[in-house]
């Protein structure tokens, strides 16, 4: 497959999806963080001194929540490290071209998936 490397977003551009992508990678962060506290927190839930019936319950619950937290915690830190991956794009000069047909993603996609790396058109053909 050879990439056809013809354009790519200017450097002014650059600038601008890399700031959106630094405060991104900053409000995940905070959401990544979050996410740990509440974890933290559904260690100690405080039902030591509940009824048998309800702490049963409580502990299917908790069970329920630490696994959600987990995954959602996974899955934040995929989104950092792919942000974090687009921003090695753009100090290589290559963000926001496709990794499939070579051409420039659209600049609305990038606005609001910054970490993109395929084209609407490329996605397409995965489907």
């Amino acid at each position: 497959m050879t990439i056809e490397n013809t354009s790519r977003y200017s450097d002014k551009d650059l600038l601008e999806f890399k700031t959106l992508i630094l405060d991104k990678i900053e409000k995940a962060q905070h959401d990544l963080e979050l996410i740990k506290s509440a974890y933290i927190n559904d260690q100690n839930n405080g039902t030591d001194d509940t009824s048998p019936t309800f702490k049963a319950f409580d502990e299917g619950s908790a069970v329920n929540s630490k696994e959600s937290n987990s995954q959602l915690a996974i899955r934040q830190e995929k989104f950092i490290r792919d942000l974090k991956n687009a921003l090695i794009r753009i100090e290589n000069k290559t963000y926001g071209i496709c990794r499939v047909t070579g051409k420039l993603i659209n600049k609305k996609r990038l606005e609001l998936v910054p970490h993109a790396t395929l084209s609407i058109e490329a996605k397409n053909l995965q489907k």
